[in-house]
C-alpha cells in the first residue's frame, strides 16, 4: 500500500513511471521467452526446453527482487499473468513439468498476499500438477498470517483450499480438520447465503475426520471442491478418477450440472 504521507506529485509521478518501466523491462525479458516455450515445445529438444526453463528461472528470482516503489499490486497482476502463460503452455509442460510455479507463486504471496484469486491456482499447480503439497501449504500458510475474517473479504476460501491440500495431497487428516474448521469460523461470520452454506460444509467434513480420519466422505466432498473449481481437463479427470475409486460417483444432468452421489459406506 501506498503511505498515507504522500510524496508531491512530480514525485509520485517519477515514482510510477520508475516502477512501470522496471517492471516492464523485466517483463519485455519474459514474455519473448514464454513465446518461444510455447511455439518451440512440439520441436525442440529436451535441453533447449530445460535451458530456457533455466533463463525463465533466473528472470523470476529478478522480479523477486526488483524494487516495486509501492506498486507491489500491479507487480503481482503482472507475475500472475505470466504464469498462465507458463502453466497454459501445455506441451511445454509435458516435457518440462511444473517446477517452475512455486517460484510465481513466492513473488505474489510475498508482494500481494490478499490476491485470493491466485491460491487456487497456487494449489492446483503446485500440489497437483507439480506434486509439491507441501510447498503449497507453506505458501498458504504465509498468505494467512496477514489475514483475518473479514480482510481481505471471503478470506475463508484460503483456509478450505489449504485444508484441501492437506487431505487429498499430505493425507494429515487432523490438520485438514482444523482448517475446515477455521474455514467455517471464518466463513460464520458472513450473514449470506454462500458463505453460511461453506461454513456448514465445512463444519459438515471436519466432523467426517472428526470420527473416521480415513474418511471416504470427507475425501469424496473434497475432491468434488476440487472439482469444482478445476480449470483444465487434466484436473478435472483426476477429481473424477479419484471420486470414482473411493466409491462415488460423478453424475452430468441433462441441464449439465455436475452432481455428485457419495460412498455408501464411509
Amino acid at each position: 500500500m501506498l503511505s498515507q504521507f504522500r510524496p508531491p506529485l512530480n514525485q509520485s509521478i517519477i515514482a510510477s513511471l520508475v516502477a512501470l518501466l522496471c517492471i516492464g523491462s523485466v517483463g519485455a525479458l519474459q514474455l519473448p521467452q514464454l513465446n518461444r516455450l510455447r511455439h518451440r515445445a512440439k520441436t525442440a529438444s529436451l535441453e533447449t526446453l530445460q535451458q530456457e526453463v533455466e533463463s525463465e528461472r533466473v528472470r523470476l528470482n529478478l522480479l523477486e527482487k526488483i524494487p516495486a516503489f509501492g506498486f507491489d499490486n500491479l507487480l503481482s497482476d503482472w507475475v500472475y499473468l505470466n504464469f498462465l502463460q507458463y502453466f497454459g503452455d501445455d506441451e511445454a509442460r509435458e516435457v518440462t513439468g511444473y517446477g517452475l510455479s512455486p517460484e510465481y507463486f513466492e513473488i505474489i504471496v510475498d508482494r500481494d498476499p490478499h490476491f485470493l484469486g491466485i491460491y487456487t491456482g497456487l494449489s492446483t499447480s503446485i500440489a497437483l500438477y507439480a506434486a509439491m503439497p507441501e510447498k503449497s501449504i507453506a505458501l498458504m500458510e504465509k498468505g494467512l498470517k496477514s489475514m483475518s475474517p473479514k480482510v481481505p473479504p471471503q478470506s475463508y476460501y484460503v483456509w478450505r483450499q489449504k485444508a484441501i491440500d492437506e487431505l487429498l495431497f499430505l493425507g494429515n487428516a487432523q490438520a485438514a480438520r482444523q482448517s475446515f474448521e477455521k474455514a467455517a469460523e471464518w466463513a460464520s461470520t458472513y450473514p449470506d447465503e454462500e458463505s453460511q452454506m461453506i461454513a456448514a460444509l465445512s463444519r459438515q467434513t471436519a466432523a467426517f475426520l472428526a470420527r473416521n480420519p480415513e474418511s471416504k466422505l470427507a475425501q469424496v466432498t473434497t475432491w468434488a471442491m476440487v472439482l469444482n473449481s478445476a480449470t483444465g481437463d487434466r484436473a478435472r479427470q483426476i477429481a473424477i478418477s479419484r471420486i470414482e475409486e473411493l466409491g462415488g460417483k460423478v453424475i452430468v444432468t441433462p441441464e449439465g450440472r455436475v452432481q455428485i452421489q457419495l460412498p455408501q459406506s464411509d
